[in-house]
């Protein structure tokens, strides 16, 4: 039987580094290809749909989108940036026929750029590198170019992937050229490269369904929907299919709605074809991995490995104080159900129970995965409390391993010194150190990931704010001995109330705070960091014991330095093992584990 060919679609993925302009240029892809009316107000970065992404400028979710050029359908789908994030990616690649590598004309090639390329090359994507932000003063696209090509050769690309087109762009001004010197005043060169280099979608369209699910959605009128490209055949509403799930059970199921993608929008259509990237609603129990076929047929597709969890946390029903005033989902069943509802759409996340009833163990790829998950939850009006972050360890061969991270820093040099000397006491080994490009040097290690653990806040001050760092996973390696916690005890509460300025004052003098007048705090409370080493009960409720003797004014004459307000994910890589972090949707609060001052000191004794 012969290959069918669709000409009239390409699908594509788009993957570059945090902040590489990725979004910015779907965006421009979409005003172009006529999307939107002319009169149409439109967002910036209009793909990033959910509120942390906005927040944070970065995506964490692949997305699917769909613009016509002439008369070719090119479905793109937008990838996460982050390593945390990778297991989103692996998925998402195997709908797609191309990829666009998108690289900051002044960076270069990231270490992102580095574990997203790997895995398209390895299923033989064609790529297309789009060198973005020409217009900036300082760009250097010969010279990226050149650093391109060395990644692709140090990733083992083929002759033929070697071969790749170029296409320079301006993501933020909407142009694109082949050659640096041409005259552009839009995307067409972006658009005609996209239809000449990467391949249409072929196989046999008139053989049984196959449709791999890569994504899952869910609405709440209709349900689970499931995403994905259709490998063979053709599939149509209402049609009766049969479900095989990846440990090889097959189950019936119905089509009940059929959508395919145009612009932003999803399109009810009756019928849809091989190559079609497709989204399907009246399945309930679908997963990712699962395969939709032809119910006389039913035959699965091979389903990507994503790469297993290398971090993890515990979450457990909040105790504190303060416990229930703030949440609205609070109990043991809200928190199970909200953690298992998260591993239908979340891969790379492992949700076990815990000899204790009201905690489960939650693994993830890394501190920035899990952290937006807590952050989401506590969105949602969830109330619990989490522990520091620990790293997986595996035996292999007999030897315990441990995850190794990759680790990119780019500072100004006259911080070098200072970086190699701290992550030098995390057991880091330098690998690569680049000359400095604009006054920046470029430093790369291999690092345990439990030495980046509370390390960036560190950095941040080091480098006085001007550093970056970027960091993916390498792989196991044997575990590399003990790395120094955190070299500070705190200032723990000693009584609940509200902290007072007379109280804070007394408490400043023995390190720096974390609350200002007026917080209510309760006992074991972590309140600030100490200048010493140990931990020091400080009593921050403590009022000025009046007398008759009373200067005017004199309370108005303390001086309080301004609290620390530190982040989520700043609280998670501050805390040592015997404190928790304290989520609800208002608040941020450390804690110890043990409340009890006195308790506190007879455990530490018998340890």
């Amino acid at each position: 039987m012969d290959r069918f060919v669709r000409e009239d679609i390409r699908n594509i993925a788009i993957i570059a580094h945090v902040d590489h302009g990725k979004t910015t240029l779907v965006d421009g892809m979409l005003k172009q290809s006529g999307v939107f009316r002319a009169n149409e107000k439109v967002d910036e970065r209009v793909m990033d749909s959910n509120d942390i992404e906005r927040e944070r400028g970065i995506t964490i979710l692949s997305k699917n989108t769909a613009v016509y050029y002439k008369e070719t359908k090119i479905n793109i789908v937008d990838t996460p940036g982050h390593a945390d994030f990778g297991g989103e990616v692996e998925r998402v690649l195997k709908m797609v026929d191309g990829v666009l590598l998108l690289v900051d004309a002044f960076e270069g090639p990231m270490p992102q750029n580095r574990f997203v390329l790997k895995k398209a090359l390895e299923l033989k994507l064609k790529p297309i590198v789009v060198i973005n932000k020409i217009d900036r003063s300082d760009a250097r696209p010969n010279e990226v170019i050149d650093d391109v090509f060395e990644l692709f050769l140090e990733l083992g690309a083929d002759d033929e992937q070697l071969d790749f087109p170029i296409v320079y762009c301006s993501a933020r001004d909407g142009i694109a050229k082949t050659e640096l010197e041409d005259e552009s005043i839009s995307l067409e060169p972006l658009f005609n490269t996209i239809i000449e280099h990467v391949p249409a979608p072929q196989g046999f369209i008139d053989e049984p369904l196959q449709m791999l699910v890569t994504t899952i959605d869910s609405n709440e009128y209709v349900g689970r929907i499931a995403i994905g490209k259709i490998e063979r055949g053709r599939i149509r509403k209402n049609q009766q299919v049969a479900v095989c799930s990846t440990d090889g059970n097959i189950r019936n199921g119905k089509i009940v709605t059929l959508y395919t993608f145009n612009g932003l929008k999803r399109e009810e259509v009756e019928e849809a074809n091989l190559g079609d990237i497709v989204a399907i609603s009246g399945i309930a129990d679908i997963n990712i991995g699962e395969t939709i076929a032809d119910v006389q047929n039913p035959e699965a597709l091979p389903f990507v490995e994503i790469d297993e969890p290398t971090i993890s946390m515990t979450f457990s029903v909040n105790d504190s104080p303060f416990a229930g005033r703030e949440g609205d989902y609070v109990t043991t069943r809200h928190l199970r159900d909200r953690l298992l509802k998260e591993l239908d759409t979340n891969v790379s996340l492992r949700v076990n129970e815990t000899d204790s009833t009201d905690a489960f163990e939650v693994s993830g790829r890394g501190e920035l995965h899990l952290s937006i998950l807590i952050e989401t939850m506590r969105r949602e009006g969830y109330e619990f409390q989490v522990s520091r972050p620990r790293v997986i360890y595996k035996e292999i061969d007999g030897v315990l391993c441990e995850p190794i991270e990759y680790l990119t820093i780019d500072v100004p040099e006259e911080f070098v010194g200072v970086v190699i000397e701290k992550l030098g006491s995390r057991k880091a080994e330098m690998v690569n150190m680049a000359s400095a490009i604009n006054g920046y040097s470029r430093l790369e290690f291999k690092i345990p990931a439990r030495g980046l653990i509370g390390y960036r806040s560190e950095f941040l001050t080091d480098t006085k704010g001007n550093g970056i760092m970027n960091h993916i996973f390498y792989g196991y390696e044997p575990a590399k001995g003990d790395i120094p916690e955190r070299s500070r005890g705190v200032l723990v509460a000693f009584e609940t109330g509200e902290a007072v300025t007379y109280g804070l004052y007394n408490a400043q003098e023995r390190g720096t705070l974390f609350i200002g007048p007026g917080t209510p705090v309760y006992q074991g409370m972590i309140v600030g960091v100490c200048s010493r080493a140990e931990d020091i009960d400080v009593n921050v409720c403590k009022k000025k014991h009046v007398t008759n003797m009373r200067a005017a004014g004199s309370d108005e004459a303390l001086r309080l330095t301004p609290p620390v307000e530190l982040s989520l994910e700043q609280c998670l890589e501050f805390i040592a093992g015997d404190e928790l972090v304290e989520v609800t949707p208002k608040n941020v609060r450390m804690r110890k584990r043990i409340l009890d001052s006195q308790q506190r000191k007879k455990e530490a004794k018998k340890k």
